[in-house]
């Protein structure tokens, strides 16, 4: 599948445009935190979510868990099997994707291709959008490839959030670009997810490429841990994307409520960085 699709895109502002209008009006990034559905149960993941939105957290991730990641590290691999062993279905990310809506952030999937199209393109569009979801992350998934999905997002206002790498060529960029909404995610490092001690130092020259083929919002993620190095990505990107560090908060705690505090406390020092 490939080629261009005439459907026009929506002429209304969403929920993740005005959001980066609101952040930018405000002179700084975004907070984008990420968290899979069903971890560690299905109410549990939507209480997490709950609590990181009210801690500053601008954007949901929520996590479509997935049995065979290709991009996750061990971090979200084994909350990913957790939520997959509890029985966490499809349908139980829409539940979620409404409380994290209904909590006051815009909120996106993020899902490896196989669950879209094993559901149908359309389906999982329109399912999507019924829940007030604004889009997806794709991170196996090229604009080449994403003709149905392409054309499946715009029927329903969804946006297209696709993924570059330091190693994307220039014409790799501009065209990623051109396909994208919402937001370009830049993965700031070579490898999988994870916490790491230091911000990728491929990040700041990769968003510098981008901006020399696009004005759309940029997102920087993989490996922020805490707020100094949310300030440090905030510096360049229009936001700054956490994951592992919050899923992290929820192995580590011996119970729910200090996995709730511990999430509270780190987006709350997150939030600080990127409004410094």
């Amino acid at each position: 599948m490939s080629g261009p699709v005439d459907a026009p895109a929506s002429g209304a502002i969403n929920a993740i445009d005005e959001l980066f209008a609101r952040t930018r009006a405000e002179n700084r990034a975004a907070l984008v935190g990420y968290l899979p559905a069903g971890f560690p149960t299905v109410e549990g993941s939507i209480r997490a979510i709950e609590a990181m939105v009210e801690a500053g957290v601008d954007l949901v991730e929520v996590g479509l868990p997935y049995s065979d990641p290709v991009m996750d590290g061990p971090t979200i691999q084994a909350a990913a099997e957790t939520a997959l062993a509890a029985g966490t279905r499809v349908d139980d990310v829409f539940e979620v994707v409404a409380a994290s809506v209904a909590a006051g952030a815009p909120t996106v999937v993020m899902t490896y291709w196989n669950p879209v199209e094993r559901r149908g393109v359309e389906t999982f569009a329109r399912d999507l959008a019924e829940a007030g979801g604004s889009g997806l992350i794709t991170p196996d998934l090229i604009p080449e490839e994403g003709v149905d999905w392409e054309r499946a997002s715009r029927e329903h206002g969804l946006d297209r959030i696709y993924l570059v790498a330091p190693s994307s060529t220039d014409e790799r960029l501009a065209l990623t670009a051109e396909a994208a909404s919402g937001f370009i995610y830049a993965t700031a490092v070579m490898g999988v997810t994870g916490q790491r001690q230091q911000t990728s130092s491929l990040a700041p020259r990769l968003v510098e490429r981008l901006r020399e083929v696009t004005d759309k919002p940029v997102g920087v993620g993989l490996g922020v841990s805490n707020g100094e190095q949310a300030h440090e990505v905030a510096a360049f990107a229009d936001a700054v994307i956490v994951g592992s560090a919050l899923v992290r908060c929820l192995l580590d705690a011996p119970d729910e409520a200090a996995g709730l505090a511990a999430i509270s406390d780190l987006a709350r020092d997150l939030r600080q960085g990127v409004e410094r």
